[in-house]
């Protein structure tokens, strides 16, 4: 199936909110990111369960499927932000429309437990998304210049962006003596090994696998390596972008453990293969944002961490 490329952002589109997974916590975040997206001269629409509650998730899972269903299918909306991550994209991954997605490609953002979704959608459609900031985090909450200005550029550059710019408080290491170049698939790294077994991951022969995460504790990433590599996940890749690992500390660390720099040393960086880790990316508020599904390239000699196709068309 063809790689597929939503139209590029445009001043005047109409952006539709959704929450496929929790609920927002703060609703003047929220409104605070819908006047954002306003102020700079798109419209914006909140979808109509966005901002229920049904214990953690926002709504129930046919209300979220729907919200998502409707906005892709609506020809008036050019692009989708997730509001939130949280829990329970994977519950509707059933439940999506995925031949009206590929009829009607337009952006789809989000990061974090949005990963599901991610895979999901380019699993069964091709279509490119964006793991990035969301209407009632970043957007809602004084969003970074730097965050801003690398969303834009992916969602409304129809040209390859090429080698990506790095903040300053994130200074990348790259390991490795080889070139890597591959689809960049991945995300959190929790939601991808959920999808493991199941219709809804894609394959990862030959990409570039993106991990970040949030307050696990290192043993559990270091099973989730460990279960990703007995399934030949690891090993299928051709190289690795490591975000951030968020709250990822002992709880107990008077107790025994490996520390999580060692953990991932071992499981990754001995694979012998290229590898970038401290980017700015994952749950942190200065972000990078990623198009899950077009070509990039880890070049450790240069130093650089690159998308070589273009975002959108």
């Amino acid at each position: 199936m063809e790689i597929l490329r939503p139209p590029r952002l445009r001043k005047g589109d109409l952006i539709c909110i959704v929450s496929p997974a929790s609920s927002p916590r703060d609703t003047s975040k929220m409104d605070a990111g819908v006047r954002y997206f306003e102020s700079l001269g798109y419209r914006v629409r909140v979808a109509g369960n966005a901002q229920k509650v049904a214990g953690y998730l926002a709504g129930t899972d046919e209300e979220r499927a729907a919200d998502l269903n409707e906005a892709f299918k609506d020809r008036n909306v050019k692009a989708i932000i997730c509001s939130r991550g949280g829990y329970g994209s994977p519950r509707i991954l059933d439940k999506l429309d995925y031949a009206a997605i590929r009829r009607n490609p337009k952006i789809f953002v989000g990061y974090s437990d949005i990963t599901a979704l991610h895979l999901a959608i380019f699993r069964k459609t091709r279509l490119v998304t964006f793991s990035g900031p969301m209407i009632a985090m970043e957007f809602g909450d004084n969003i970074d210049p730097f965050s801003e200005a690398m969303f834009f550029e992916m969602v409304t550059r129809d040209k390859p962006v090429g080698k990506l710019k790095m903040h300053k408080d994130y200074k990348p290491t790259f390991i490795g003596n080889k070139t890597a170049q591959g689809r960049i698939l991945g995300g959190n790294i929790s939601l991808v090994t959920s999808l493991l077994g199941t219709n809804y991951i894609p394959p990862f022969d030959g990409s570039l696998l993106a991990f970040e995460e949030v307050s696990e504790e290192p043993y559990s990433i270091d099973r989730m390596l460990t279960q990703l590599r007995l399934a030949g996940i690891l090993a299928k890749a051709c190289g690795f972008a490591l975000g951030q690992f968020t709250n990822c500390a002992p709880s107990e660390p008077e107790k025994p453990h490996r520390p999580l720099d060692e953990i991932i040393r071992e499981d990754l960086f001995s694979i012998g293969k290229p590898v970038v880790s401290n980017l700015a990316y994952g749950h942190v508020p200065v972000k990078i944002t990623l198009p899950i599904g077009v070509m990039g390239t880890i070049d450790p000699a240069r130093k650089v961490l690159s998308v070589d196709e273009p975002a959108v068309a």
